[in-house]
């Protein structure tokens, strides 16, 4: 699995760490109980700070896309499917939307729960 991350990007590099893992499932490149690189691994071959790297990696988990345990360390998590991960692509796509438009969170889950209702 190939990470790349772009220091000049707005985006921070914990959540370009995150989306490198997010597109690898949504692509179907790596497996659930594929392991993942250690962070600290990871942190040095991408030049960044370890805590970067595990920022990146607790935000997969808190998406329910990886699994972290000590001693193991990240494992892409048995429920973790090409389509959950397209998903997820897309609600953090259309959060950045939402802000770049200026929507408040009310807003936009109202527009969601509007959605789920119709």
């Amino acid at each position: 699995m190939l990470f790349r991350v772009d220091p000049t990007s707005t985006v921070p590099l914990g959540d370009q760490i995150a989306a490198c893992v997010r597109r690898a499932v949504a692509e179907g490149t790596v497996d659930p109980g594929e392991r993942l690189p250690a962070a600290r691994v990871l942190a040095e071959s991408l030049g960044v700070n370890v805590h970067t790297a595990l920022r990146g990696y607790q935000r997969l988990r808190e998406e329910g896309l990886i699994e972290l345990r000590r001693g193991r360390g990240a494992v892409v998590a048995v429920g973790a499917s090409p389509h959950r991960a397209r998903l997820l692509e897309r609600v953090r796509e259309m959060v950045g939307d939402a802000r770049e438009l200026g929507m408040t969170e009310d807003e936009l889950l109202a527009l969601v729960r509007t959605e789920l209702n119709s």
